[in-house]
């Protein structure tokens, strides 16, 4: 299996990409987005996770956008700070999916989907400030993700980003948290590490998947060798969680 073909067989043609945003509250629709970063992830020639390439930008608030002073002493973050790098949200979201797009041509996938800690959060800023931005090209399934609240509870015990990294084995450095790129690094080795205790169950699962003819190295085939699946198919399309 060559690296082209590896991580689509991993996650069904799915890409994992870490995203971590902070932001000026809790609601996706009113409350400004002020940081964003995202993390490829790789894979290795024995089927192995490893953290990739981080992207980040810092990002100008919005027109008339809330930020909630509870939010700002939780981050740090001054959003008018004359020497804060600030881009638009529509040049940072830019910026990030074509990197995005690009690892997920080279990784041989269809689409990424969203690896966050409390995944839901994370999503539901970026899109929002995909509509806003008004990005017809999102390279990230609309609705499905990875939480590491939920693989890191079953796998360690623990849901605390921070509580879960250190229990797994990594660091954690209270004072550099709060900032997208730091806490999607963290997130980031902790997936990989979860995934990675459980690639003997995965490389197991995969051989059935085989022996059901259900897909070769190229994506979704049906047993007589075509990739025009049967909509009775067990196998869900692109769309479907």
């Amino acid at each position: 299996m060559t690296l082209s073909t590896a991580m689509s067989r991993r996650f069904r043609g799915f890409l994992p990409v870490v995203i971590d945003v902070e932001t000026g509250g809790l609601d996706c629709t009113r409350d400004a987005l002020l940081e964003i970063a995202a993390v490829i992830i790789d894979i290795g020639s024995d089927g192995t996770l490893t953290r990739g390439v981080t992207h980040a930008y810092h990002v100008k608030p919005f027109p008339n956008a809330n930020i909630e002073p509870a939010s700002l002493a939780v981050t740090g973050i001054d959003p008018f700070h004359p020497l804060r790098p600030a881009i638009d949200e529509r040049d940072a979201l830019t910026r990030i999916f074509k990197e995005v797009r690009d690892a997920v041509k080279r990784h041989g996938c269809k689409r990424a989907i969203l690896v966050g800690h409390n995944a839901s959060f994370d999503l539901g800023f970026l899109n929002a400030a995909v509509q806003r931005a008004d990005i017809k090209r999102n390279p990230f399934h609309p609705f499905s993700s990875f939480d590491t609240v939920t693989l890191a509870g079953a796998a360690f015990g623990q849901t605390v980003l921070a509580k879960a990294a250190l229990v797994s084995g990594d660091d954690w450095d209270s004072a550099a948290a709060h900032a997208a790129a730091y806490d999607a690094e963290r997130t980031a080795e902790l997936f990989c590490k979860v995934c990675n205790l459980c690639l003997p169950s995965y490389l197991a699962a995969d051989a059935r998947a085989r022996d059901l003819g259900w897909h070769d190295d190229n994506g979704a085939v049906t047993p007589n060798g075509t990739n025009d699946l049967d909509p009775t198919s067990p196998i869900a399309d692109e769309n479907k969680p």
